[in-house]
Order: C-alpha cells, then structure tokens, then sequence
C-alpha cells in the first residue's frame, strides 16, 4: 500500500503572462481517492494540473502537498511522490520505449546507483499492463498515437509514485483502450491506495470511474463531489452550455449525461430520465 498524502489547493491564482487562468481557488482532493477534473475547452483544467506539479508558479496561493508548498519542494524530492503525464509530452529523439519507461526511475536512484531489480521490476510491470512490452525494442517516434499514449503511462506507473496526476490519459485512444486505460488505474487505486488525479473530456467515462468529480467553469469550481452530486444537468448546462438529460448507466450505476443537441430538442424536451 503506498502512503497516504494530503494535496490540495488554497487561495490559488494562475494565469500566463497578463492573462488570468484561475483566480482564488481552493480545493481539497480525497486522499486514496480518484478524482476526475472536468469542464470546458480553457476553462483551466490542464493549467490546475500543471501547477499542482510544480511546472507552473502561481500568481497567488499555493499548492500544497502534506502541508508543505509543491514550488518550495525539490524537484526529485517531489517527483518521489508526485507523477505526472502532461497532455502532450515531448518525445526524446530516437529513444526507444524501454528506455523511455526507464526515465520513470530515476527520482528512485542517487548518483552512481546502479539499476536495481527494482528498478527492472517496475519498469516490465509497467509495460506488462499497459500492454506495451511488445513495443519494449521499437523507436518511440515510430508508433501510432495510441501507442505512444500507452507508453507514457507506462512511464508514469514506473515512477510508481503514492500520487498521480494525469492529463487527458485517454487521448489518442480507440474506446476499448480508453476503457482499459481507465479500469488499469482502477486497478491501481484499489491495489495501492494510489490517489490519482486527471483531467478528462467525457463526463460519462470521468462519472463511472472517478470517486470524486471536480467542474471548472471560467477558472472557478462550479461544482465538486460525488459524481451523482456533480453530474446533473443544471451543471452540465452552467459548465458547458449544453441541454441534456441525466440517467442512470445500467452498467455501472453511475449518472450518465445524454446531450440533446438542436436537433432533438423536441424529442427530448429536457425532461429528465431513469432507467
């Protein structure tokens, strides 16, 4: 079981050069918990993320992990605890994909370590389940978009870090990997206690696999908490702009959105549904 951290947000404001991002924010996210970030096109989320992984200083507030300020922590220190898959990482030329799940440890080894066990151990379970090992001699440049995508988690997982963050793990992805993408770090949240944070595009994937739903509209949390309090469609229409109905998934018990659109508002008429 990995160890239990508090990350949360106070006060928080973040922007890129004059430009105001996210103003004043404070948030607490569920220790051993899954949260999922969601909300519209700018409205911060890939910026919230950013920051609480210490690539972006705050204009005002702090990000803090166990107390303790993520800007004023070192580095390596960090990165001991905290992983992270940006949304579009920059692939090292001609590097190959056992190499590039490799640079997961290295905020595990000190100057003149050798690679460990551990370290070979953490890096095929990586690729094992990620269903990546295949891959473990090609060039990364020559794989398909999905590909890579899986490879960076892999990276992400051999960091094997107690928190991770993640932005838009499920792009590039057909459905039936975004799915297993998605049921792999559920895997790893209810095997290690992993807390894991990520933005994702598709309420209904982020509703049926997170603990915890966070909306952002315009740098500000416009609702937070259990997917069945956050996903309605007073909220879908605040965050988004979007008509819909609210039912319930008959896989998974979880809220599910079904968008009306022009036209079917007719049809529809925004009344709400079960199943």
């Amino acid at each position: 079981m990995t160890t239990a951290h508090d990350l949360h947000t106070t006060g928080l404001t973040l922007g890129y050069a004059d430009r105001t991002v996210i103003d004043d924010l404070s948030l607490e996210l569920p220790t051993g918990r899954i949260t999922a970030i969601v909300g519209a096109n700018a409205c911060g989320k890939s910026t919230l993320l950013r920051s609480m992984s210490r690539l972006l200083r705050p204009a005002g507030g702090q990000v803090l992990l166990d107390g303790r300020a993520v800007h004023e922590t070192p580095a390596r220190e960090l990165a001991r605890t905290l992983g992270l898959l940006p949304q579009s990482p920059i692939v090292p030329e001609g590097i190959s994909v056992a190499d590039l799940v490799g640079r997961g440890r290295h905020p595990h080894q000190r100057a003149f370590q050798r690679w460990s066990r551990a370290d070979d151990h953490a890096v095929g379970t990586a690729l094992d389940v990620t269903g990546t090992a295949e891959l473990a001699d090609r060039n990364v440049d020559e794989l398909s978009g999905g590909q890579r995508q899986r490879v960076w988690i892999a990276m992400a997982l051999a960091q094997e870090t107690d928190v991770l963050l993640l932005d838009e793990p499920t792009t590039f992805l057909d459905v039936a990997h975004q799915v297993e993408v998605l049921d792999l770090l559920r895997d790893l949240n209810l095997r290690n206690g992993t807390t894991v944070v990520m933005v994702l595009h598709d309420l209904n994937l982020a509703a049926r696999y997170a603990d915890h739903l966070v909306a952002l509209a315009d740098g500000t949390v416009c609702a937070a908490g259990t997917p069945a309090a956050v996903l309605t469609e007073e909220t879908v229409r605040r965050v988004f702009g979007l008509e819909s109905v609210i039912t319930t998934d008959p896989v998974s018990g979880s809220p599910l959105m079904v968008p009306i659109g022009r036209h079917h508002a007719g049809g529809a008429g925004g009344r709400s549904a079960s199943v």
